[in-house]
């Protein structure tokens, strides 16, 4: 059938099925403690910190406060991180939260969470990357305009379409990548901290006078500001979507985990604060791209620099996005929650390219239909709804099963600020600004059950799908794959 259950204690498939029988297909453990660290900060270091900084400041009203909100979100990325940490010591497996909620609560969330993630949260963001990248990348060749929206559209598909085949080629390749590009940003990133400190050496420190002034209290607003924040800190749990593919995942995890995000949370508050000594808060309210009005500012004719690196950002930032949210439909589809097909591996170049060219597909449709501005709230509201359920899963896990071999163990405090938090972030924004989208999203997510009940609970298949399935495995040179849980 085109999608079948398989249990852990099934017999792993081979690739006997294709070859001679002795060797099985599996995806190589490719991911070193550098390349961890890489996947996580080059992932978070996006197009947030360059484009988020005002809104923050927009929601929270003073410099200060907004201050506040960009080390509490660091810290809460930091504690979300270190429970996934001791989350995927326990069930090496990949998948993120989509492994967890299927082998803490059952089948049918977890098919949910893949439904949802697969079809819309994973291409929504990827695409939200890649379209913030295209607007740096041909900002240089309209000077003094708005680029055209079909031109910013066509690079971004075009970004989109070289990522699915950095991705298919070679793992070691997509790695690489990511780790270049994560120097590349670090290094652009130091140059505004820099320069920022230098401002504040020669006494441009006015922003910070008075600094808690006109801050805003609403429970709604901070949440939004919130929002805003941990968009730019999205991705802090990427290391979990690909535990089967690190090298000693019990000690490689939480070490990429303590070193990335502290990392990224320092440089965030540097440039926050290198932003507010070159711009006055206003100046910082009415710039539509704040680290090019940063750059024009500080840097004057050298301000091509930023657009550049904001470019080279949002490029690796994206690769990490594209990389995870293959897998995500991988294992999905491997635990006979997605077709069949999308379960399997290239035979000779062991990337899951039918995953990750069905990402690549649906992220095309919603680069053509939407926008950035549109995606994020709605994304981070869907987002912290299943990480509130994942932290719930740990937390049952810490009370009922402590006997559970695990190599690292957070106190227990921890996930329970966690869970806190995500329940305050998907409430506060309803009740103090209800929007028809989010109702829109809570219905999106529950028409998986429409879909859950006849394709995976009584496995009613058409039987021509057998046939479709079969003729692409040919076309694509794709077998299926064992379960590695290390």
């Amino acid at each position: 059938s085109t999608m079948r259950k398989r249990k852990t204690t099934e017999p792993p498939h081979s690739s006997t099925d294709l070859s001679e029988g002795k060797e099985k297909l599996r995806l190589k453990q490719e991911v070193g403690l550098i390349s961890g660290v890489s996947l996580i900060a080059g992932t978070m270091i996006g197009s947030g910190i360059f484009m988020s900084p005002e809104w923050v400041l927009h929601h929270m009203g003073s410099p200060a406060s907004s201050l506040i909100i960009w080390a509490a979100c660091g810290l809460l990325a930091m504690f979300g991180a270190l429970s996934y940490a001791e989350l995927g010591t326990i069930i090496k497996e990949s998948g993120g939260e989509y492994i967890y909620i299927l082998r803490i609560f059952g089948s049918f969330p977890a098919f949910l969470f893949a439904y949802t993630s697969v079809i819309l949260v994973r291409p929504a963001g990827l695409a939200a990357v890649c379209l913030s990248f295209a607007e740096y990348a041909v900002a240089p060749f309209y000077p003094g305009c708005s680029s055209p929206q079909v031109v910013i559209k066509c690079t971004a598909a075009a970004c989109i379409l070289l990522l699915t085949i950095i991705n298919c080629l070679n793992v070691r390749l997509a790695t690489s990548v990511m780790n270049i590009f994560t120097a590349a940003k670090l290094l652009a990133l130091l140059v505004i901290v820099v320069g920022g400190l230098v401002l504040l050496a020669k006494g441009q420190t006015q922003s910070f006078q008075n600094a808690f002034q006109n801050t805003t209290a609403g429970i709604g607003a901070v949440g939004v500001a919130f929002y805003q924040g941990l968009w730019s800190y999205d991705g802090w749990n990427n290391l979990n979507y690909v535990t089967e593919e690190l090298k000693k995942p019990e000690v490689t995890l939480p070490r990429a985990v303590m070193i990335a995000i502290p990392l990224v949370t320092c440089l965030y508050l540097l440039v926050n604060v290198s932003y507010l000594a070159a711009m006055t808060p206003s100046e910082l309210l009415s710039s539509g791209a704040v680290a090019v009005s940063w750059g024009d500012k500080v840097l004057g004719s050298w301000a091509w620099l930023i657009s550049l690196s904001v470019a080279l950002s949002t490029f690796g930032s994206s690769n990490g996005t594209f990389f995870s949210g293959g897998r995500v439909c991988y294992i999905a589809a491997r635990e006979g929650h997605m077709p069949d097909i999308l379960s399997m591996a290239h035979v000779r170049c062991l990337t899951p390219s039918p995953a990750l060219l069905f990402t690549s597909a649906m992220s095309l449709i919603m680069i053509i239909s939407g926008s950035f501005t549109s995606i994020v709230n709605f994304f981070s509201f869907i987002a912290w709804f299943f990480y509130g359920m994942t932290i719930s899963g740990l937390l049952y896990l810490k009370i009922k099963k402590p006997e559970l071999p695990r190599s690292y163990k957070v106190p227990i405090i921890i996930p329970i600020i966690v869970l806190m938090a995500a329940v305050y972030l998907v409430l506060a924004p309803i009740i103090d600004q209800p929007q028809i989208e989010i109702l829109y999203i809570v219905l999106f997510i529950f028409s998986g059950v429409i879909l859950y009940f006849p394709l995976v609970r009584f496995k009613c298949h058409p039987r021509f799908l057998q046939t479709v399935t079969l003729h692409l495995q040919l076309f694509l040179e794709v077998a299926p794959t064992t379960r590695d849980t290390n």
